[in-house]
């Protein structure tokens, strides 16, 4: 059984660019990407904590309505 473990920046944007969003696109203080008319902020860190992207994704979920497994993500 896969855990989860911390994401460099360029892997979660690369795993998000397979699941469909678009971006990254400079904001005011981050950037974010785009699914359809809803956006996710990217934070600017070069590695995400388990629990950072714990939450992220869990907002990646609720934009395209669908929950992602580990091993789903880790395939990514």
């Amino acid at each position: 059984m896969s855990q989860w473990s911390p994401c460099k920046r360029r892997d979660f944007i690369r795993r998000l660019h397979n699941l469909g969003f678009d971006g990254p696109f400079a904001g005011t203080r981050h950037h974010f990407m785009t699914y359809k008319e809803d956006r996710l902020t990217i934070p600017s860190n070069r590695e995400y904590s388990v629990p950072q992207l714990k939450m992220m994704i869990q907002e990646t979920e609720s934009i395209i309505g669908r929950e992602i497994a580990v091993e789903e993500w880790l395939a990514l």
